[in-house]
C-alpha cells in the first residue's frame, strides 16, 4: 500500500470511489454555473470570456504552489479546492447574489440602491463564505493536512483562483456582448477595459481576500483549545469580507476612488502578504533542517541529506541528478522522499510545540513516514548528498557518504501501544529517544 506525504502528515491510501464521488459532486455545479454564465453572456461572449479568463490561472497556481513546495501537498487536494471555487462557490455566489439583489430591489423599489447594496454588502459576505466552505471541509475532514498557516495560505489561494476564473468569464463575456451590441472598436471596448482591470491590474484580488481566511484556518489547525480553533477562522473570514467590501465600493468613492483604494490598500496588502509568504516558506525550511537533524543523528538520514532537504535548489538538483542516472522513476522516488522527509519534519515540529495530535497518532504517522524514507533511501540518499556538495551546502572537509554507525531496521506498520511515544524506530536498533517530541523535551531539560 502506497502512502504519500500531505503537508506535514501522512495521507490516507488513495480511494478511487471517493475521488469519483468528488468529481461528480463538483462536475454537477460546474456544468450548471457554466450554463448560467453562457445564458447571460451568449455563446460568443462565453468563449471570449473563457479564453481571456484562463490567462492568469497558471501564474497564480504556480505562485501558490511555490509557497507549498517546502512541504508539498498532493495535486488532488489542490485541484479539489480550485474546483470548489470555480464550480460550487461560484454557483452559490451567483444564485445567492441574484436572489438577494432582486429581493432588495422589490423591497426598496430602487434598482440602483439594490445593486449598490448587493455589490458592497451581499457579495462580499456570500462569496467569501462560499470560498471558505472548501477550507472548512478540509479542516473538518482532513485536519491533519493543515500543518500550519502555509497550508491554509496555499489552499485558500487555489480556491480563490478557481472562483476568480469563473467570475472573470462572466464579466468579460458580458463586456464582449455589450461591445458587439454597440459596435465598439477593440481599443475603446469595454472588454479591453475589463481585461485590464481584472486580469492585468488585479488578478490577485480574490486570492488576497481568501488568503486571510486561509491563514485563520491554518492557525486554528495548530490550536489545542476550542477557542483557538474557532476564533482565527472567524477573524480571517471577517477580514476577508471587509477587504472585499472595500474593494467593491472603491468605484463609489468618486472619480479617483478606485485608484486610491488600489494604490493605498490593495497594493500594500498584496506586498505584505507576499512578504509573509516568503517568510513562511523560509521558516518551514528552517524547521525541516532542524527537525531532520535529529533523525540524521538517529541514523535514519545521512548527515549530508539534511542541508539538501532544507534547500529548495538542492532538492531540485537532486531530482535532476536522479533522473539523469535512473530515469523518471528515480526522479519520482527522490521527489517522494523529499515530500516524506518534509512531512516528517513538520509532523515532529508540530507535535513538539504542543500540537493537537495525540502521541499515538504521532507515532503511527512517524513510523509510516520513516518506512517510506527507508524504502527510497538507496535512490534518494546519494542524489541528495551529491546535490548538497554541488550547491556548496557542506564544509570542504565533510564526507558526504559516511559509514553508518549502527544498523537501521525498517519498522513495521503495526500501531504503537496507546500512550507510548515512539520514534518510528522502536522495533529496530536505531531507536533514538531524542527523535520523539517527548525525548526532545527531556533533552532540553
Amino acid at each position: 500500500m502506497e502512502y504519500r506525504a500531505l503537508s506535514g502528515v501522512l495521507a490516507r491510501p488513495s480511494d478511487p470511489v471517493r475521488t469519483r464521488v468528488l468529481v461528480v459532486l463538483l462536475a454537477a455545479p460546474g456544468v450548471a454555473i457554466l450554463e448560467l454564465v453562457r445564458q447571460q453572456t451568449g455563446t460568443a461572449g462565453f468563449c471570449v470570456g473563457l479564453g481571456l479568463a484562463v490567462l492568469p490561472v497558471p501564474p497564480l497556481m504556480a505562485a501558490f504552489r511555490w509557497l507549498g513546495r517546502a512541504a508539498p501537498g498532493p495535486w488532488r487536494q489542490l485541484l479539489f479546492c480550485c474546483g470548489w471555487g470555480a464550480c460550487a462557490a461560484a454557483l452559490i455566489a451567483i444564485v445567492a447574489n441574484s436572489f438577494a439583489t432582486q429581493w432588495i430591489a422589490a423591497a426598496t423599489a430602487d434598482p440602483s440602491d439594490a445593486d449598490q447594496l448587493g455589490s458592497v454588502v451581499i457579495a462580499p459576505v456570500v462569496e467569501e463564505s462560499a470560498k471558505a466552505a472548501a477550507l472548512l471541509l478540509v479542516f473538518v475532514f482532513r485536519r491533519r493536512r493543515l500543518a500550519g498557516p502555509a497550508d491554509g495560505f496555499v489552499l485558500a489561494g487555489f480556491t480563490a483562483t478557481g472562483f476568480a476564473f469563473t467570475e472573470n468569464i462572466l464579466y468579460l463575456g458580458n463586456a464582449f456582448d455589450e461591445d458587439v451590441a454597440d459596435g465598439t472598436g477593440v481599443l475603446d471596448s469595454v472588454t479591453a477595459a475589463t481585461f485590464f482591470v481584472r486580469i492585468v491590474l488585479s488578478p490577485f484580488a480574490h486570492p488576497l481576500f481568501t488568503v486571510l481566511t486561509g491563514l485563520g484556518f491554518g492557525m486554528a489547525a495548530l490550536g489545542r483549545r476550542r477557542r483557538s480553533r474557532i476564533g482565527p477562522p472567524l477573524l480571517g473570514l471577517a477580514a476577508a469580507m471587509c477587504l472585499h467590501a472595500l474593494w467593491n465600493s472603491s468605484s463609489r468613492f468618486g472619480e479617483y476612488g478606485f485608484y486610491v483604494v488600489y494604490g493605498c490598500v490593495m497594493v500594500p496588502a498584496f506586498g505584505l502578504l507576499l512578504l509573509l509568504a516568503v517568510r513562511i516558506r523560509q521558516r518551514r525550511l528552517r524547521a525541516v533542517g532542524a527537525e531532520l537533524a535529529v533523525y540524521a543523528a538517529a541514523g535514519w538520514l545521512g548527515p549530508a541529506e539534511v542541508p539538501a532537504l532544507a534547500s529548495m535548489p538542492a532538492r531540485s538538483l537532486a531530482r535532476s541528478l536522479a533522473r539523469r542516472t535512473g530515469g523518471r522513476a528515480a526522479g519520482r522516488a527522490v521527489a517522494l522522499y523529499e515530500a516524506d522527509a518534509a512531512a516528517l519534519a513538520l509532523l515532529r515540529h508540530r507535535a513538539r510545540r504542543g500540537g493537537p495530535a495525540r502521541e499515538r497518532d504521532f507515532a503511527l504517522h512517524e513510523r509510516e513516514l520513516l518506512r517510506g524514507l527507508w524504502l527510497r533511501r538507496a535512490t534518494a540518499g546519494p542524489a541528495l548528498a551529491r546535490a548538497a556538495v554541488l550547491e556548496e551546502l557542506l564544509p570542504p572537509w565533510f564526507d558526504p557518504v559516511p559509514v553508518p554507525a549502527r544498523p537501521v531496521v525498517v519498522p513495521g506498520p503495526r500501531p504503537a501501544r496507546a500512550g507510548t511515544p515512539d520514534t518510528g524506530a522502536s522495533h529496530g536498533h536505531a531507536a533514538h529517544t531524542d527523535a520523539s517530541p517527548a525525548g526532545a523535551a527531556d533533552a532540553r531539560r
